[in-house]
């Protein structure tokens, strides 16, 4: 009897993974379809579209083929959104249906724009076809995390997921809860959004923030004599403050090399995280590790990996400090490294943003930013050679920030598009229903304060001061108010953060280069496109764009455009700074670059093909603002 109650429950539980399958393999069609066009790798003037404005045919003149799009939507910035099958018809009128992205890239290959690598096509293939499993493995997963939080908020009697994790959670870890929660969908133009080739299926569950998990790090040692240390000027030295920050793990990783008859006094404690440290340090740091410059042994303690995977937040009631660590992982065709660049000018970019909000009342009421108070990098005592130190290094990230007792919720942007465990629709819609009005006009009222939220203090420190914020879904968070109001924005992530430095030095301040042969600095003296098209790309193209996406296709505007609103709050943020601005000459200049040129953004898919010989190159985006006007 048992065995006969269980084969429909059987069946039904084949037929949900069937679907994940499919879903997943639409999800990789469809972002590649996305990503080909926006990149102009398939020519977007080339298609022949019917009267209804949906349905069109490009001739692919090569193969003499014809790709038929059954559902493709335009939408502003250029972008065309695939909704529907695709089928491929041939000479003779013969048509069959593409269900992947590797049927549909083989199919086009011939008629791309570029000439991939030798070996592009084929890695991009691999790369998306790891995607598309790891794809399934965390929807899969999803949808028992879903189903427990469900049943939580129901319990709870609160109004809501984001109601339910602020009464449930100290503020930090319903932060952070959301932060993972945000990560399952990725960046918007990575067609190899979950690709990660060198793990297992097992360890992509185990440590990737998708699915929730809580990963262990180790407190290795390095020689002091072997670590540069680059720290704000609050913090004294490192040991006393990692004791200060980590006391129990302070004692027992002194206690550890005591033990092994090693002095504290001639070591600093170093986290790595343990699938790094497993299965690269000690294979290629043996020599460090025989020698006595690295000891591998020490205590181990439970994060919470952030959406960046190797971003940690230690898993306690009371906040610690984010740290940052190296992964010999290649997650999005990206080997995740810890650079010598992100040490040194982590921490000092925060000691400037700093300084400049102690000044800046204005922007300081609308930004809150996670300061890299320590970085800490395997440095060769007598070359001063930092380069395999970009497997052995940490970045300490102040957490203060969401240990909030104002009532306001920190929510990373990504989560806010994110499917809720209650409903299904984006988080965002549960912050503007709070009311119980979700009528055009209050998603515009929303609209415009998020847009404002983002924008003021984005263009603010920008124009202003030269800095530019790399303000993309996984490095921002808005704080929320009870009712839903968004009303600070809360930037992370200085290491690779742009700056022009004639701007902050004619305004008194100053910031030390990091210079390196090998490695493009993050300081500009006379080129400001350089930091402008950082501040496009990252809040413009892949956050602002992204959320005017996400709410027209949950809501029907009737004579609402989102872009439009976009515009008139960059455009009020230009007026109020134009008294602060040095000429009328570089605020016209500005202007015209966010509201009316086209929008620079990464190629990031042409860079996977080509195998990244050229990591800087960019495409070109019509100006939804200059469309919208």
């Amino acid at each position: 009897m048992d065995e006969r109650m269980s084969a429909p429950a059987n069946a039904e539980a084949q037929a949900r993974d069937a679907q994940l399958w499919v879903n997943a393999s639409r999800n990789a069609l469809n972002r590649l379809v996305r990503c080909l066009f926006a990149e102009r790798l398939l020519e977007v003037d080339g298609l022949l579209w019917a009267c209804d404005g949906h349905q069109a045919w490009l001739p692919l003149w090569v193969s003499r083929h014809t790709l038929y799009f059954t559902d493709l939507r335009r939408a502003p910035a250029g972008i065309l959104q695939n909704r529907g099958p695709i089928e491929v018809l041939d000479e003779t009128g013969a048509r069959h249906r593409i269900d992947d992205a590797s049927g549909f890239i083989r199919q086009v290959a011939p008629a791309l724009a570029i000439s991939p690598a030798s070996d592009g096509l084929e890695n991009l293939l691999r790369d998306i076809d790891n995607s598309v499993h790891n794809d399934v493995l965390a929807r899969r997963h999803r949808q028992h995390w879903s189903a427990t939080m469900r049943g939580k908020v129901a319990e709870s009697g609160a109004q809501g997921f984001l109601a339910y994790l602020a009464k449930s959670l100290p503020p930090h870890l319903a932060a952070m809860t959301l932060d993972q929660w945000g990560a399952l969908e990725g960046h918007p133009f990575y067609p190899t959004w979950k690709a990660k080739p060198g793990l297992s299926p097992k360890d992509v569950s185990a440590l990737s923030p998708e699915f929730g998990a809580r990963v262990p790090l180790r407190v290795t040692g390095l020689r002091k004599g072997w670590v540069y240390v680059e720290k704000m000027p609050h913090v004294g030295s490192y040991s006393e403050w990692f004791s200060q920050n980590f006391p129990d793990l302070w004692r027992d990783w002194a206690e550890g090399l005591n033990q092994r008859g090693k002095s504290p006094e001639d070591w600093l404690p170093l986290p790595v995280h343990s699938w790094h440290l497993e299965n690269f340090v000690r294979r290629e740091f043996a020599s460090e590790i025989a020698s006595g410059v690295f000891d591998p042994d020490g205590p181990e303690f439970l994060t919470l990996p952030s959406m960046s995977f190797r971003t940690m937040l230690p898993d306690t009631q009371e906040p610690r400090r984010f740290i940052k660590v190296p992964v010999a992982i290649w997650m999005t065709s990206v080997q995740r490294t810890l650079q010598d660049k992100s040490i040194h000018m982590g921490p000092r970019l925060s000691t400037l943003i700093s300084n400049i909000l102690s000044k800046e009342k204005d922007i300081n009421e609308r930004l809150e930013i996670f300061t890299e108070e320590l970085g800490a990098i395997l440095r060769h005592p007598e070359t001063g050679d930092e380069h395999p130190g970009r497997f052995l290094s940490v970045v300490y990230r102040n957490a203060d920030a969401l240990a909030r007792n104002d009532g306001l919720l920190p929510v990373t942007v990504a989560a806010l598009l994110t499917a809720s465990p209650i409903d299904g629709r984006p988080l965002i819609c549960e912050l503007i229903a709070r009311n119980g009005d979700e009528s055009g006009a209050t998603v515009s009222a929303f609209f415009h304060a998020y847009a404002r939220t983002v924008i003021r203090p984005t263009l603010g420190m920008y124009l202003l001061y030269g800095i530019g914020f790399e303000a993309h879904q996984q490095n921002s968070s808005i704080l929320f108010d009870e009712t839903g109001r968004p009303r600070k924005l809360l930037i992370r992530d200085f290491g690779d953060g742009r700056t022009l430095a004639p701007l902050f030095k004619e305004r008194g301040h100053r910031l030390k280069p990091f210079n390196r042969k090998e490695i493009l600095s993050t300081i500009s003296n006379d080129d400001i496109s350089f930091v402008r098209s950082f501040v496009i790309d990252a809040c413009f193209v892949c956050h602002l764009h992204e959320v005017a996406l996400c709410l027209n296709q949950q809501y029907t505007l009737t004579g609402t455009n989102l872009w439009r609103i976009l515009r008139e709050e960059a455009e009020a943020a230009f007026d109020a700074l134009r008294p602060r601005m040095f000429s009328d000459a570089f605020w016209l200049e500005e202007r015209k670059a966010f509201l009316e040129n086209p929008w620079p953004t990464r190629s990031v898919l042409r860079m996977h093909l080509e195998r990244y010989r050229d990591r800087g190159v960019q495409h070109e985006l019509p100006n939804p603002l200059a469309e919208a006007e």
